[in-house]
This record gives C-alpha cells, sequence and structure tokens, in this order.
C-alpha cells in the first residue's frame, strides 16, 4: 500500500506540472539536436574536403571526343624560352632592374642560382622590394612578348624583431615592437612542366585563376602556369635590412613540376592565406609550413584524417563531458580535490603551452580550462548571489571526502619531496630564459608529475565504494582513443615527421590513456558487485 501511494503521489506531482517536465525534455532534445548539427555538419565539410582533394588529384584530360574543345599546352611545341627575374619597388607600376638572367631555360630541369641584389634607397629606410619573374621567348624583351607569363612576389616582409637579452632604453624599446624590413634570401619558383590538356567547359575552378590562354587559328593553348612558392619562406631564414645595407644574397630555384602538384600547392597557399586571416603569427605558420613542406602527399592526406578522427573525439568527448556535469546533483564517488588539481594543472598548462606551441593545440585546450573551471564551480557547490556560500554535503558526499582526505595525505608525502627536489635542480643546474619561465616550467613540471600520481585518488575512491558509475565511461573512452592516436602520431614523428609535438603535452596525454585502463579493469572488477547492489535494491522496492 505504501508503494502504491507513492506512485500515486509521484504520479500526481507528475501530472499536476506537466509543462515543468515537457520543458526539461524539449530542452533535452534541443540540445542533443544542436550537437547532432554540429556533428553532421563537420562530417559535411570533411566529405567535401575529400572530394575536393580526390578531384584534384584525379583531373581527367581532353580527349576531343564528343566535339569537345581542348586547350593544349604552349610547351608541347618546345618553344626557345628565357627566364628573366627583376626587381622593383611596386609591381606594374615602376621601374625594373634586372637581376638574373636563364638563358637558355629548359621548363622540366631543375636548377640553382646565387646572386646578389642590389638594394634601392627606399627599401633600405624600412620600404619594400618585389620580384618579378618573366617566362619569354629567347631574344624577346618580357615587355614587348605578348606570350610571356610573369609572376610577382615579395623580396622582403614585415616582421617585429625579436627582444635581444639585458635591458633596452625606452628608445630602442619603442623601436623592436614596431615591425622592421626583413629581407628573404630564397625564391622558389616552380612552373607546370607537364603536357596535359584541359577541357575547356571542365577546366579547374584552382587553375583558372593562373591560366592565360592563347588563340592560333582554331587551336587553344594555355601559356605556362607559373608559381612562386612562398611556403618556403621560414622567419628563422629572414635577414634584417638596415639603413647601412647594400646589397644582400638571393638564392633562386626551379624545379619543374606536374599538374597536380601544382594544383596541390595552390591549394596550401589559400591554406596560409586563410590561417593569416584568422590571426595566426608568423612563428603558427611557420610550424604548419614545416608540416606541409616536410611529408609527401600521401603522409599528409593521413594528417588530415587523423586530424579530423582527433576532433571529432574531442568534440564528443566535450560533448559528453558538460552534459554530464550539468546533470550530477551529487558529488558522490568524485574526488573534490583531483577536479580541483586538474583545473589548476589546465590552466597552468594552457599558459605553458602559450611559449612553445601553436593555435591549433592552444585552442581544444583553452576550451577545456574553461570547461574544467566550470567543473570545481559544480563540485564544490559554489554558487555567486548577493552573499557568496557553498550548499551543505549529504552522507554519500562526506564519505567520498573522507576517502579522498586519506589517499591525499599519502600521496603528499611523495608528491612534495619530488616537487620542490626538481625545482631546486632546475634552478641550479638547467639554463632557463628569466624567473617567470623558471616559475612556470616547475609549476607544470609539478602538474605533470600530480597527474600521473593522482589517478590514484580517483581509483582509491573506486576501490573503496567498489563502484565506477559515478564516472562517465563515454567520455574517458573518447579521450582515450583521442591521447592512444596522439600518442602513435608523437611516435611517428619521433621517426622523422616534422608534426609539431610538445613533449611535455604528450607526457600528459598518456596520463588519460592509463586512467582510461584502470577505468576499464575497474569496471570489469566491480560489475558483479553492481548487480548484487541492484538486486537488493529490487527485493526492497518489492517486498
Amino acid at each position: 500500500m505504501r508503494i502504491t501511494g507513492k506512485m500515486r503521489r509521484d504520479g500526481g506531482s507528475a501530472s499536476m506540472f506537466p509543462s515543468c517536465c515537457s520543458k526539461a525534455a524539449e530542452s533535452a532534445g534541443k540540445r542533443s539536436s544542436v550537437a547532432k548539427l554540429l556533428l553532421g555538419v563537420f562530417v559535411v565539410y570533411m566529405l567535401h574536403s575529400a572530394w575536393m582533394l580526390y578531384s584534384f588529384l584525379n583531373t581527367k584530360p581532353c580527349d576531343g571526343g564528343r566535339g569537345e574543345l581542348c586547350i593544349t599546352s604552349y610547351l608541347a611545341a618546345r618553344p626557345r624560352l628565357q627566364l628573366s627575374v627583376f626587381t622593383c619597388l611596386v609591381p606594374d607600376n615602376s621601374p625594373l632592374s634586372l637581376a638574373l638572367t636563364v638563358d637558355p631555360f629548359d621548363p622540366y630541369s631543375t636548377f640553382e642560382r646565387r646572386v646578389n641584389i642590389s638594394l634601392p634607397d627606399e627599401t633600405r629606410v624600412n620600404g619594400s622590394l618585389y620580384a618579378v619573374v618573366y617566362v619569354h621567348k629567347v631574344g624577346v624583351s618580357p615587355l614587348e612578348d605578348r606570350r610571356e607569363v610573369h609572376y610577382a612576389a615579395h623580396l622582403t616582409t614585415h616582421v617585429t624583431p625579436p627582444h635581444a637579452e639585458g635591458p633596452e632604453k625606452p628608445q630602442q624599446k619603442r623601436r623592436s615592437e614596431s615591425p622592421v624590413s626583413h629581407w628573404r634570401p630564397h625564391l622558389s619558383v616552380t612552373m607546370m612542366s607537364e603536357d596535359f590538356s584541359f577541357s575547356k567547359a571542365g577546366l579547374p575552378s584552382d587553375v583558372r585563376r593562373y591560366i592565360r590562354a592563347s588563340q592560333e587559328g582554331r587551336q587553344m593553348m594555355y601559356l605556362p602556369l607559373l608559381l612562386v612558392n612562398e611556403l618556403s619562406v621560414r622567419v628563422r631564414d629572414l635577414m634584417e635590412i638596415r639603413s647601412s645595407t647594400a646589397q644582400l644574397p638571393l638564392t633562386l630555384s626551379y624545379e619543374g613540376i606536374s599538374l597536380r602538384r601544382f594544383r596541390f600547392w595552390i591549394h596550401l597557399h589559400d591554406i596560409v592565406y586563410s590561417l593569416r586571416q584568422f590571426g595566426f603569427t608568423e612563428e603558427n605558420i611557420d610550424e604548419i609550413k614545416e608540416t606541409l613542406m616536410g611529408s609527401n602527399l600521401y603522409l599528409l592526406v593521413l594528417t588530415a584524417i587523423i586530424t579530423a578522427l582527433q576532433l571529432i573525439c574531442e568534440f564528443l568527448a566535450l560533448k559528453n563531458d558538460i552534459s554530464f556535469w550539468r546533470k550530477k546533483k551529487s558529488s558522490a564517488g568524485v574526488s573534490r580535490k583531483l577536479v580541483l588539481w586538474r583545473c589548476l594543472g589546465t590552466l597552468l598548462i594552457f599558459l605553458r603551452l602559450l611559449e612553445e606551441t601553436s593555435l591549433l593545440v592552444l585552442l581544444p585546450v583553452g576550451l577545456g580550462a574553461c570547461v574544467e573551471v566550470w567543473k570545481v564551480f559544480k563540485v564544490f557547490r559554489v554558487r555567486f548571489s548577493r552573499k557568496f556560500h557553498t550548499n551543505k554535503l549529504d552522507e554519500e558526499e562526506r564519505k567520498t571526502l573522507e576517502y579522498d582526505a586519506q589517499a591525499s595525505r599519502f600521496l603528499s608525502c611523495l608528491v612534495y619531496p619530488l616537487c620542490i627536489s626538481g625545482a631546486v635542480f632546475s634552478l641550479g643546474y638547467l639554463r632557463q630564459k628569466n624567473y617567470y619561465s623558471w616559475l612556470i616550467n616547475t609549476l607544470v613540471t609539478g602538474v605533470y608529475l600530480f597527474g600521473f600520481l593522482s589517478m590514484v585518488l580517483q581509483l582509491f575512491i573506486n576501490h573503496k565504494l567498489k563502484s565506477v558509475s559515478h564516472l562517465q565511461g563515454s567520455v574517458l573512452m573518447y579521450r582515450g582513443v583521442n591521447t592512444l592516436i596522439s600518442d602513435l602520431c608523437f611516435c611517428a614523428s619521433s621517426f622523422g615527421s616534422s608534426l609539431p609535438f610538445s613533449s611535455s603535452h604528450q607526457l600528459s596525454c598518456f596520463r588519460d590513456e592509463l586512467f582510461f585502463f584502470f577505468y576499464l579493469y575497474q569496471r570489469r572488477l566491480y560489475a558483479p558487485v553492481l548487480k548484487r547492489r541492484e538486486a537488493v535494491a529490487k527485493k526492497a522496492k518489492t517486498q
């Protein structure tokens, strides 16, 4: 009778407030639909990228069938060509100064030339200088050849010089903070030398920007596709231009490439341009250039697939983690100190990664740090109103807090001596930039060390409660898979890949893998205990 009465009361309360229940269900459904929509958009974007990659890897040539109009290559007639490099202050609007001539020029060859470039007075006073590369007929001026092709590229770039060590005067500090003209010592010229016939109706959009067609009777031909590869430019190779600098060396390299590689370079240039528009610094872009230039095409495709998998796992883990903690009303079974240390550790890791890695790693780490801060407020039940107060703990939470304090006492005897001795050793025997860098490095090292040892806190609580039901397996699974992929990539990078990885960040990722495997072991170990508890609870309800 009591159970029936209780059921009636619960049913009556649910029927009395149907709008509240429906609103909660509707909000949960909306959140789920938004997450599915974002995931669907990401999957569609990746499929579109894969299709674009396939399209420029397999460009269909024109066979002239069914009245199809073909555009043949100008190089198929083997004309005698000459390559000339000029310098100017402004392309198409200033006098040209001849810097280098290659005669005869073989489009199918590979060569390298070195020349000294005289700098105009305007360039020495923080000005600019351009190189204009012409490919034209032998013995004909490029300005008079109607079938010439040219490409203008920067020989200078304005960047902020690195800060010198030691105290600086205010005047020098203001000067160092303003961008200064720097010299690019390398000019990499490429040209599509493959004899390929395009269909006029199916001309690829990326090639259309560079193509110049010439009509000769009924035959239509396209002039050589010229491109200056700016992906070879690195910030570390730049040379500062001073007012006393009269000449600077320039290394010109040339390579004839296929249509596949030509389209590939075009897409990579577009990617670098987009990154600059999104606010990436030149140092961050240099790391991406190292990845793009230091790997072959198939490895880059594999890297893109791996990155997509990691982004999906990171998104799903973050989504499920937020959803789990939003619904969680009790902190029973969760180590409060572990959540607090994970929050502080993530913030310190974020500060440390600011000095040594790119925005590709910083963005997810920064978002994760915000979520960890939110978890601290949820676990400690901190609420801000007119008065700052925290909620009281129930019996299960007090028991969890007791086990947490018991494990922390044993853990502190091991962690504190290791951290203090490591800090003293790094200050006395390792080279540091400054005291701030030493402090951040020491704190982050302590965080990574405690990251491994702090797993003992949660595992000890799981052991005492004989349960892992208070943890979310899906989040641990996604993070475990994500970090496993990251570790495999890190192992591959140590065998010659140029992917930018932080070793300390990889060490912290390895912690998630260990915790996931321990979680699987405890879940299997305590599964019979959980079934017995559920059976006992079921019997108690039926009696």
